[in-house]
């Protein structure tokens, strides 16, 4: 049978399923090579589309990324009848739903639990994925960096990296609103001088690339996105939307006379880059969602008047203005003290004071106000983080020092929360151990969380994808966890 791969695609990274692929050996009797197929898909129909339960239900992602490692057991996984090293020192407290415990750092996301799923037993065994930079890239990548190390590693981003998840979406479901289809808020990914890595889109190119919304401002200004400032979505003052269509005519006339220049630059798509800007700029609707002071008071406290609230609160005004994913990292470097997850000392007071009251206030004010909203049938919440701490205080696991009141890099168990478009409410999926150590059932490694993200907007987790050396990838190893999906 001939099967003509569907879907969009650009140059050498089209999106092929790997079963469409495995029928293209077959096709060589027609004399079709795969070049020929791939140059007619755009005109096709595509055939034996993925699906199944959820797919597609989402229309937009909110990815609120807790870069650093926040500690499971002191947050929404605790145990109690374990040793006194290993107990967290917050109480646990009930919540929403019946048998499921957090702790008292989290109040508010006790309140609203019943409106998400959350996963006790994302799990992986790391190969150079000790440190966050390793476990970042492959957290929104769904690959491992090369030149890791047993430690992990520190390299920075290159254009030759696997795209993160924002990317591939947005290229195969380009959003048709002038908007920006990805946004990056309020800092951006970092380790150490390593800054940026898994935040870009790598050998898709430039033009897949979030919009960096960072305010100036350094990690301790809880005050930081009063100051957001998006002048390159806006005209100057002296230049009317008239006499800006009027230069966009004048440009197209003056392109029609040079066809030499329009062949040699065509496969760049400058026109269709230059009419997304040019839309942008005068429709006018990316400047307002920024513009969070035409929220409530009510609604800003709500969210928590710190970068991670109101960037919520951001994100919530990005997806109903037609934003396809934003990503929300936390605002703090992930190495790093005070608010940052990476409590190797100080957790007690660090949690308690900083990072956590952040969290509680910030996703679940998200979760309540999409859902009054009517949006969270179909938009996607994830909350997580590169790993978890380990289940002892005070020892190394990653070459780091910890003290007493400290815990160390934990991959091999941890938490996450999803919400919306199709997943299940009020659901605990996944359990782990006595200690926090290991799943005892249902472990879900990070790449099926991504290929359940790519499931939920309507994307086949295994479609294939060329990179920048036109060689066939996956999109993503992984299967989607369709057992939280309803």
């Amino acid at each position: 049978m001939l099967v003509i791969p569907g879907g969009v695609g650009k140059d050498t990274c089209d999106g092929v399923t790997r079963r469409e692929m495995l029928r293209v050996g077959g096709s060589a009797a027609f004399g079709i090579s795969l070049a020929n197929m791939l140059q007619m898909q755009k005109a096709t129909a595509e055939e034996g589309k993925y699906g199944g339960i959820g797919f597609g239900k989402a229309k937009s992602v909110i990815l609120c990324y807790l870069q650093g490692g926040p500690s499971h057991l002191d947050l929404w996984d605790p145990k109690t009848d374990v040793p006194d090293n290993v107990k967290s020192v917050f109480k646990p407290i009930d919540t929403k739903v019946a048998g499921y415990q957090f702790t008292e750092l989290l109040p508010k996301l006790a309140q609203v639990n019943d409106k998400f799923t959350q996963i006790r037993s994302v799990s992986y065994t790391p190969i150079g994925l000790f440190n966050h930079t390793a476990a970042i890239y492959q957290m929104l990548t769904g690959y491992t960096a090369d030149k890791v190390s047993p430690s992990g590693q520190l390299e920075p981003p290159s254009p030759n990296d696997f795209p993160n998840v924002g990317s591939n979406i947005i290229r195969l479901k380009p959003i048709d609103k002038p908007m920006l289809p990805f946004v990056m808020l309020p800092r951006p990914l970092q380790e150490s001088n390593v800054i940026g890595k898994a935040g870009t889109a790598g050998f898709l190119g430039r033009a897949y690339d979030p919009y960096y919304l960072y305010p100036p401002g350094d990690d301790m200004d809880l005050t930081k996105m009063d100051k957001i400032r998006v002048d390159d979505l806006q005209l100057r003052a002296d230049i009317t939307n008239v006499r800006m269509e009027r230069r966009a005519k004048l440009r197209e006339q003056i392109n029609a006379g040079m066809p030499e220049l329009d062949r040699a630059v065509s496969k760049y798509a400058l026109n269709e880059y230059y009419g997304k800007a040019l839309g942008l700029v005068l429709s006018g609707r990316a400047r307002d969602a920024f513009d969070l002071s035409k929220e409530s008071t009510e609604t800003r406290d709500a969210y928590g008047k710190n970068p991670f609230g109101q960037s919520c609160l951001l994100a919530r005004r990005l997806v109903e203005a037609g934003t396809r994913f934003v990503e929300v990292n936390w605002p703090k470097v992930a190495n790093s003290d005070n608010h940052s997850w990476d409590v190797h000392s100080g957790l007690s007071d660090r949690m308690k004071k900083q990072s956590a009251p952040m969290l509680d206030s910030g996703l679940s004010a998200l979760i309540a106000d999409l859902d009054q909203r009517g949006l969270l049938d179909e938009t996607l919440v994830i909350a997580v983080g590169e790993f978890g701490r380990s289940p002892k205080r005070g020892v190394s696991t990653s070459g780091n020092s910890n003290s007493d009141d400290g815990r160390d890099h934990w991959p091999y168990c941890y938490s996450c929360v999803i919400a919306g478009a199709g997943v299940k409410r009020g659901f605990v999926y996944g359990k782990s151990d006595l200690t926090g150590s290991a799943p005892v059932e249902t472990p879900v490694h990070p790449c099926d969380l991504l290929a359940t993200i790519y499931h939920s907007v309507g994307i086949d987790p295994r479609t294939i994808v060329f990179n920048h050396l036109n060689q066939p990838r996956d999109l993503v190893k992984g299967d989607a966890v369709v057992g939280i999906l309803s």
